[in-house]
This record gives structure tokens, C-alpha cells and sequence, in this order.
């Protein structure tokens, strides 16, 4: 398997890192996320311009057709910068439209960077089983509450796992509808996540829906889309700690201890080393995944996307406590951009399933007994 990244996707990758260089640095992100909006909309241009939002929309619909791997590309450059803009709800939820088929007109629209989306399938007495769904459809319309979507404030539409039949856990009888965010019987409660991004609550009260798909028929769908977000967030993870580590190796050589830097300490010495393999590690795991992602069966793809959402979740927690630790005090402040990366590898970890999860899924999956 080649593991080298063509011409293309490098300098796809260069573009990104010199936006991120130029316009993105800390103070920007700091104004960002106080603003009105919870993001920068000049930075969400920005993006559009770069042609991120089309690179994952069929060109027949004015995309570029990006791969899985282009897509690992992009949000790794873009976790360098901890971007807070709805980039990523956006990509994902014109994933599921693209799965979904038949909404060609919103595709455009995404491409065009007209429309945000956002994915509403987590439910609160559901934690990481997306088929655990109460929410229910009746004669076009939703009813019940889904929770912590990410930029779920910000989308103009939303797409939304619901229950056409069925027990609540059955995977059979699950539709997927998209809803008008603006709409009525939407009611949606906007707030920051401690990584600064944004998450909303929502709830559904007779609300007017449009069926994507075949109804009660969604499970397969929204099980590859929330593996496809899986993929992408562990590519920002791999960002985000090739920063982190930078950051940390470079506060080291500053800071002062005994009269000489700590950086010279062996054990921290062999503590960064130890970060450094994590991040290497994770960026192997993550392109595994990211190339299989397309040309796997459903029980192939499993099998990579938790192996790397697992590997990559214990590597974003150990780079990130290190880190911490290493920077001291300052490592938990605002004012310094290592307390930020934390929080957001802590928040990657904790969405699409976290380690436990993951490596209870890739257990469960055929083979894995006998292989033992």
C-alpha cells in the first residue's frame, strides 16, 4: 500500500498551512470565538476560497469529488490552527447528503459555501449508540430532542436521525430527515464547548421534515457517515498534537530550571520522545484508515476506523496530560495556546465514540475472536 501523499494532496496540505500561518494564528481564533456568531466569517471565507467546502461534493454538483484521504489532508492542517468555524459539521453532513442521494441543489450549495449543516444523531440516554433512537417521525414531522451537535446553532439545515418504527434500539426503522434549522417546532439551545467550538440541544416539536432515503432504512447510512466524521477527527487530532508537541518542545528549551533549560533534562528528554512516537503513531493509523475508507465492506471499514478512533484517543490523551505537565501551571491557562489544544484532543476523544467504545466495536467485529 502506498502511504506517500500525491503532489496534489501536498500541495492542497501547503495551501491550508500558509492560510493557517497567515490569517489564523491565536489572537485571530480568540476574536473568532467572540464573536456574535462563534466563528469568523471572513476565516469561513477564507475556506470557501480555498475550495475546502467543495472538495468533498461530486463534481456534478460543482465539488471537486475529494477522497477520504484529502479529506484526512485538509482537517489535519486545519487542527493545526484548532479552527473554530463549522467546517467540519458542514463536510460531514454533505457526506450523508451525497450518501443519501437526490439533493444535487444542496450539494451546490455547500460547494459554493452557501449552506452549513449540521448531523443532529446523538440523543441523551444514547451516549455513542446512534441506533438508540426516541426521537420519532410521524406524517412528515419530528418530534423528541437531540443533544451536543456540533455547530448545531450555526447550520441552516440539519440532518436528523429519527424513528419511522421499530423498538428504540432496533437499527431497523430508522429514517433520516433533513429539517429546515430556522423552521418551526425547531427549538435550539446554542452554547460553547470547552474547546470553544460550538454545540447546540435541540428539540423537535412537530417540526416539518423531508425524508432522505428509504424510510427505516437509514442504520447502514448513518453508521458510514459517523464513520467518515471518525476518520476526519482523528486526522485534526494528528494536527493538532504535531502543534502541541512543537509547542511543548519549544517552551522546554525556554523555560529555566536549576540554571539551565529543561529541555536538557533526559527525562523529559524521553517524555517528548514518547509524545513524538504517539503523533507518528496516530498519522499511520489515520491514513490506514483514510485509504481503506472507500473500497472497504462495512465490516472491513469498522475494523479501521475504530482501530485508529482507539489509537488515536489513548495518543490525544497522553500527548495532551504530557504536555500539561510539562508546561506546568501555564499548561491549563487561556493564555497560553497548549490549554486549548488539550481541551480540544480531550473533545475529539469524546466524539463518534471514545476509546472504550471503540475498542469494544472493533472486538465485536468477525475475526476478532479467532484471531485471538
Amino acid at each position: 500500500m502506498n502511504f506517500n501523499l500525491s503532489d496534489e494532496q501536498k500541495q492542497l496540505a501547503d495551501a491550508v498551512r500558509r492560510f493557517i500561518d497567515k490569517d489564523y494564528d491565536f489572537e485571530s481564533r480568540k476574536k473568532n470565538i467572540k464573536s456574535a456568531a462563534g466563528y469568523g466569517e471572513a476565516a469561513w471565507g477564507s475556506l470557501v476560497e480555498l475550495g475546502l467546502t467543495a472538495l468533498p461534493v461530486p463534481e456534478e454538483q460543482g465539488g471537486f469529488a475529494g477522497t477520504a484521504v484529502d479529506m484526512m489532508v485538509v482537517q489535519q492542517e486545519l487542527g493545526r490552527g484548532l479552527i473554530v468555524e463549522p467546517y467540519l459539521a458542514t463536510v460531514v453532513g454533505a457526506y450523508a447528503l451525497k450518501l443519501a442521494g437526490g439533493q444535487d441543489a444542496l450539494l451546490e450549495q455547500v460547494a459554493g459555501g452557501e449552506l452549513k449543516l449540521a448531523v443532529a444523531f446523538n440523543e441523551p440516554q444514547a451516549r455513542y449508540a446512534l441506533n438508540d433512537v426516541r426521537v420519532a417521525a410521524r406524517d412528515g414531522k419530528l418530534s423528541g430532542r437531540k443533544v451536543v451537535v456540533l455547530h448545531g446553532g450555526q447550520a441552516d439545515k440539519l440532518i436528523v436521525s429519527a424513528r419511522s418504527s421499530g423498538a428504540e434500539a432496533d437499527q431497523d426503522g430508522i429514517s433520516l430527515f433533513l429539517v429546515d434549522a430556522k423552521g418551526t417546532g425547531v427549538s435550539i439551545n446554542d452554547y460553547r464547548t470547552i474547546d470553544n467550538l460550538r454545540a447546540a440541544d435541540i428539540t423537535f416539536q412537530d417540526a416539518p421534515a423531508q425524508l432522505l432515503g428509504t424510510a427505516g432504512k437509514a442504520w447502514p447510512l448513518i453508521e458510514q457517515v459517523a464513520d467518515y466524521a471518525a476518520v476526519l477527527l482523528c486526522a485534526e487530532a494528528v494536527g493538532v498534537m504535531d502543534t502541541l508537541n512543537a509547542a511543548t518542545l519549544e517552551y522546554a528549551k525556554t523555560r529555566q530550571q536549576f540554571g539551565q533549560p529543561i529541555a536538557r533534562f533526559q527525562a523529559l528528554q524521553h517524555r517528548m520522545v514518547e509524545m513524538f512516537i504517539h503523533a507518528e503513531q496516530s498519522r499511520s493509523i489515520t491514513l490506514l484508515a483514510a485509504a481503506r475508507f472507500e473500497e472497504s465492506t462495512p465490516e472491513e471499514r469498522r475494523h479501521y476506523v475504530s482501530a485508529a478512533k482507539a489509537r488515536v484517543g489513548q495518543a490525544a490523551r497522553s500527548v495532551g496530560q504530557e504536555a500539561v505537565q510539562i508546561h506546568g501551571g501555564m499548561g491549563v491557562t487561556d493564555e497560553l495556546p497548549a490549554a486549548h489544544m488539550f481541551k480540544r484532543l480531550t473533545l475529539i476523544n469524546t466524539t463518534f465514540g471514545d476509546v472504550d467504545h471503540h475498542l469494544g466495536r472493533f472486538a465485536a467485529q468477525p475475526g476478532f475472536q479467532q484471531a485471538a
